[in-house]
This record gives structure tokens, sequence and C-alpha cells, in this order.
């Protein structure tokens, strides 16, 4: 697994806000353990309202099958056994992107 990755994942369980259910993610973080850091995405794109979102159009690399949002503010720590598989991957513009916005959201 690399970063850029998009994985299917299985979040079973969630509260309140929290994204949830089987869905798309972006692997952020191979953590060389048994967790890894993902973003999940969304299929609402009024999500792109909040800060911290990115819109990730469906292409052949990434194998999304409908336009999503990328909800960084959503950032995660899961057990690899929540990774069903790996879909395809994110172009690299989109991963710049990312990773401005995480480097955003983390300065203190």
């Amino acid at each position: 697994m690399r970063k850029g990755d998009i994985c299917l994942i299985n979040l079973s369980f969630g509260a309140g806000h929290e994204q949830f259910g089987e869905r798309p993610a972006v692997l952020i973080s191979d953590t060389k353990t048994k967790i890894v850091i993902v973003i999940p995405l969304t299929a609402n794109f009024e999500s792109l309202r909040f800060p911290y979102t990115l819109a990730i159009l469906p292409d052949a690399k990434n194998n999304l099958k409908q336009k999503s949002v990328a909800l960084v503010f959503h950032l995660r720590a899961i057990d690899k056994k929540r990774i069903l598989k790996i879909i395809g991957r994110i172009d690299l513009k989109s991963q710049r992107k990312l990773d401005e916005i995480l480097k955003q959201m983390l300065e203190l």
C-alpha cells in the first residue's frame, strides 16, 4: 500500500457526523504497523461547503464510480483489516492539493 492509493474501506460504525459504512478513502500513510491513516470520501458534493475538502472526479486511474469529495477534516487512523481492497490511485495534482490541505489543517 502506498500514499495516494484509493481503498475501499469498511467503517462499520460511527457516531454523530462521523463517516461510516463501506466507502472509498485515500491512503495517506501506511504506518508500518497494523494501522493506516486515511481520508474518507463521500459522494455528497454539497460537502465542498466545508473547509478542508477536495473534489475528486472519476477517471481511469482512480476507478471511482462517482464524483467524490475528500473529507480531509475526517482524517482517520484505521486498522488494516478495515481495508477491503485497493481500487485505484489519485493523480499527482490531487495528491499535492491534499498534502497542502493537510498541512493547513494541522498547523498549530
